[in-house]
């Protein structure tokens, strides 16, 4: 897997002040005495297709944000979007309809400047919080409205990323809401005796809404052999409350070489988003060298959410999810409470962790998976999963879950049915690397209610396990510096194999002797 943060925390687009952008909405505006939707065409937009409408566009939202209007695109229009660094602010209900969007970038300006950026017009909010602890619930500090915020402490790093993608780690980092009385929303990780950094960033009480739009992204054909160059040109949201409905998303033209994408509907720093019934799509794999001097595969992904407090997807769906040649299809960093709901996606992944809930509900992930790092309630219901394993704690870093997981009336294919030996929780840690905090295989599995459809096997297979050996090189527990908690608790109901064989305990005999295992009728 790889994920830098580095990369995937630049700021998606260039700063653009306000007055900027009431300036040019200024420039020729055409009257609209009934406040009537916004359109491209009033400013400019041919619509055909072939013509550079992005200019047109970006002083369309101006003018809508300047004057608190909505945006409707005309039917049948195909917007080009060009290969100009130009970013269309948007901070008004926009609805695109069946409009379509053409994104060329076999040649543009800057690949590192987004198309849309989703931006609330309220003023950043000044706050003072000298310290703070894991899991505080409330602060003397009462902001004049509700408020994102980030808190860092950059003398402590965490996520220091183990094996091809090595890296130094992470500042330390938490962001929660913190409401006008008070009260925190989002699960405090970590101790501050200092905070180095804050940031707040006032909620919009009023959501906004991105409506449909079918957009083509003819993909990048860079080729750059050591490194990573990560792509936006892309829809960034970084305003609070904002949905995204019914978007549809198409690759096109990935040839031999191409750089990866950060997502191009990416969320970064805000709270409560949701994506409804999008249509997203997988890209294809890459390799490059990574900083370990060695080859690796290049994530490159169609969503992103990065340090979100409250983040659903619901009915979001895509093609082929248990293609191999596609990376999985979404990348998430420093989230707090996941949903994904009725969705069908090659993946879910949580790199550097989710605190809170993480639930992944009426869903189908591909061959991919469910990847966790972090530590809350993990719950996978009504679900039909194929990944390798239900469920892979990331080894990168450290294979840590803090906390519970619950399997409830779900399926698990294996491999999406290949011959395979099958571990339902997949992890390892050998004890001998610092991730920056001490790791944890999940306390409690509750497990009620999960068909095992491991008909492909293996000659010789006996059953499948619920454990890998997650050592590996049996390291004795006196040469581990950094231990590895191992679950105290699984407690099993209703676990059925179309093998008929019986699930297992674990390849690793100590494992298995120190977990104690409860079997319900």
């Amino acid at each position: 897997m790889t994920f830098s943060l580095l990369r995937f925390l630049r700021p998606f687009v260039a700063a653009i002040s306000a007055s900027a952008l009431f300036v040019l909405a200024a420039a020729n505006e055409p009257a609209n005495p009934a406040r009537q939707p916004v359109n491209y065409e009033a400013f400019g937009a041919i619509g055909d297709g072939v013509t550079d409408d992005l200019p047109a566009i970006v002083k369309a939202h101006a003018h809508a944000n300047a004057h608190g209007l909505r945006v409707e695109t005309k039917a049948g229009a195909t917007y080009h979007l060009g290969r100009r660094a130009l970013t269309a602010i948007i901070a008004t209900d926009t609805d695109w309809g069946a409009s379509r969007f053409i994104i060329d970038d076999t040649d543009v300006e800057n690949h590192r400047v987004s198309l849309f950026s989703v931006q609330s017009l309220l003023e950043p909010v000044t706050l003072t919080i000298p310290r703070l602890t894991r899991d505080q619930r409330r602060l003397d500090v009462l902001p004049p409205r509700d408020c994102w915020v980030r808190v860092e402490n950059s003398h402590k790093k965490r996520y220091i990323r183990e094996g091809l993608n090595q890296n130094g780690g992470s500042a330390q980092r938490d962001c929660f809401i913190l409401r006008r009385d008070g009260s925190i929303e989002g699960d405090i990780d970590w101790d501050y005796d200092v905070i180095t950094k804050l940031e707040a960033r006032a909620i919009d009480e009023q959501p906004l809404v991105l409506r449909g739009g079918v957009f083509t992204t003819t993909a990048n054909q860079m080729k750059q052999e050591k490194g990573y160059n990560y792509w936006l040109r892309n829809i960034a949201i970084t305003r609070s409350n904002t949905t995204v409905v019914g978007l549809t998303h198409h690759i096109v033209g990935e040839g031999e070489f191409g750089h990866p994408y950060n997502g191009f509907l990416a969320a970064q720093g805000c709270a409560n988003i949701t994506f409804r019934d999008c249509f997203v799509t997988g890209h294809k794999t890459y390799s490059t060298i990574g900083a370990a001097g060695k080859p690796v595969s290049m994530g490159t992904y169609d969503l992103i959410a990065n340090e979100v407090v409250n983040f659903t997807m619901s009915g979001v769906r895509m093609d082929n999810v248990c293609d191999t040649t596609r990376w999985g299809v979404i990348g998430t960093n420093f989230c707090k409470n996941i949903l994904l709901e009725n969705c069908m996606l090659s993946r879910m992944d949580t790199h550097q962790g989710v605190s809170g809930t993480y639930t992944i509900r009426g869903t189908t992930l591909g061959h991919a998976g469910l990847n966790a790092i972090g530590r809350g309630t993990l719950t996978v219901e009504n679900s039909t999963l194929n990944g390798r394993a239900l469920i892979a704690l990331r080894p990168d870093y450290g294979s840590t879950w803090e906390g519970l997981i619950v399997i409830r009336n779900s399926r698990w294919i294996p491999g999406c049915g290949a011959p395979m030996q099958p571990y339902l929780l997949s992890a390892n840690n050998r004890g001998q690397h610092d991730f920056g905090y001490p790791c944890f295989m999940p306390s409690e599995i509750r497990i009620d209610g999960l068909v095992i459809d491991d008909s492909q096997h293996p000659k010789d297979y006996r059953g499948p396990f619920l454990f890998n050996d997650f050592d590996g090189s049996q390291t004795p527990e006196a040469s581990r510096p950094f231990p590895y908690q191992v679950t105290d608790r699984v407690t099993i109901r209703g676990v059925t194999t179309t093998s008929g064989k019986q699930l297992r305990i674990s390849p690793d005999p100590a494992v298995a002797a120190r977990v104690k295992v409860i079997e319900r009728d």
